[in-house]
């Protein structure tokens, strides 16, 4: 075997085990969708920090795919996802009913807007959505720890279900210490990786690839995530798994 089809191997084995990385040059179509002028300055100010354009080449979110994401927030990985994907794809967005005496979610402002025409919200219970169509990714980020233990495996399987076989399913949060357990989810808004790997490896998926790109070995993670001295700058993992064929 040549020097370059040996280095070409090396480099498949170490993208495929434990802390891959993502090439630093974006597609065309990627960049696109980060440099959108619909964008929030609020949300192009974190990019530097959330790395956006590695996050969509990760999740395999391609022109013409079909996205899920649960709990979308504000929207920040939204109006990107909407842009990838492009007329050919769509976005659909899940979300629990507002509590009483709150205002709509940001997402339904951003899902009436024209520019982003393919973005599809769907309300109520998590463990129980259902998109119109199969999706190819599904995704989830700072969120798994504020789903509630009884909740998470009907959302993993809904998941399952809703994914074509073979597609993505991506969870990015906030990390707790090992070991740390359900009491990190609640005290520190941060999720205890394994019991993330337990229940998603449960409700049938195999894990993929696992991303060191959010990594920060400066935080402790001892501390809850709005703390001054770590918001915004967590150590957060990656982990995307895959629905067998």
């Amino acid at each position: 075997m040549g020097r370059l089809s040996i280095t070409a191997v090396v480099a498949a084995l170490l993208l495929a085990g434990a802390g891959a990385t993502v090439a630093a040059a974006p597609p065309a179509y990627v960049k696109a969708a980060v440099e959108d002028a619909g964008r929030p300055q609020t949300d192009k100010d974190n990019d530097k920090l959330r790395k956006p354009d590695e996050m969509v080449v990760l999740a395999d979110i391609k022109p013409g795919s079909n996205v899920l994401e649960i709990l979308p927030g504000g929207g920040y990985f939204s109006r990107i996802f909407s842009k990838a994907v492009g007329a050919r794809g769509h976005v659909y967005e899940a979300i629990t009913a507002p509590a009483a005496g709150r205002g709509p979610p940001a997402i339904r402002a951003i899902a009436g807007d024209a520019a982003y025409s393919n973005i599809t919200v769907i309300e109520g219970p998590l463990d129980q959505v259902k998109t119109p169509a199969k999706v190819d990714v599904a995704w989830t980020s700072r969120n798994y720890h504020d789903l509630p233990p009884a909740v998470r495996p009907g959302v993993n399987k809904a998941v399952f279900d809703a994914l074509k076989p073979g597609g993505v399913y991506v969870v990015l949060d906030h990390s707790a210490p090992k070991g740390a357990g359900e009491a990190a989810h609640q005290t520190l808004h941060r999720a205890d990786e394994d019991i993330v790997k337990t229940e998603v490896l449960a409700a049938g998926f195999k894990l993929d690839k696992e991303y060191d790109t959010l990594r920060n070995p400066s935080d402790d993670r001892t501390k809850r995530v709005f703390d001054n001295a770590v918001r915004g700058q967590t150590d957060q993992f990656i982990l995307k798994f895959r629905k067998p064929k």
